[in-house]
């Protein structure tokens, strides 16, 4: 029983992983509250997307290694991102308490985490990851990078972190220098 639920998580974290939005897909319009800092506000991809691309990604629990890895990672990267003029959000399915703590210890107050525990924006990504029975149970760790136009510009699935920041890094500069 055991080896029959473990194949079938597999098989849907795989299915999850090429179900996700593509190149060129439009990216769904999305507000959700979030917290950078420790404080709350909502952020809304919209009004992002005025100031330039937008870095989008999922990751399944905060305070976990790879996801504070990951949260590191990004922080580490901001001038970089800020200098193109990106904006970076992180969501997972993780509560606003959760994420304000997240924010300032993992984010470095760098950058806003969204806070999705109904799963809206998850799965409007196809970044959920469900079980059959129980529904949505975390995102799978999956970045995007969203041009001004609302176009998905790269789309990465890797269960490691720094891939995703260096994807989204080089998807950003070869935006500005003319791939737009």
């Amino acid at each position: 029983m055991k080896r029959l639920f473990l194949t079938l998580a597999f098989a849907l974290f795989a299915t999850a992983a090429f179900a996700m939005l593509k190149p060129g897909d439009a990216a769904p319009d999305f507000s959700i509250l979030a917290a950078r800092g420790g404080k709350d506000f909502t952020f809304s991809l919209r009004d992002a997307l005025k100031k330039g691309p937008v870095v989008l990604y999922f990751y399944p629990k905060s305070f976990t290694s790879v996801c504070t890895e990951e949260a590191h990672e990004f922080a580490e990267a901001m001038d970089q991102f800020s200098a193109m003029n990106a904006s970076v959000i992180g969501v997972s399915g993780d509560g606003i308490e959760t994420q304000r703590e997240f924010s300032t210890k993992e984010c470095r107050d760098r950058f806003p985490v969204g806070a999705d525990p109904k799963f809206e924006v998850i799965k409007a990504y196809d970044a959920s990851f469900s079980l059959p029975v129980a529904g949505p149970v975390f995102a799978n760790r999956i970045s995007y990078v969203i041009s001004p136009e609302g176009r998905i510009l790269s789309a990465v699935s890797d269960q490691g972190a720094t891939k995703h920041i260096q994807d989204a890094l080089e998807t950003v500069k070869k935006w500005r220098d003319g791939g737009k």
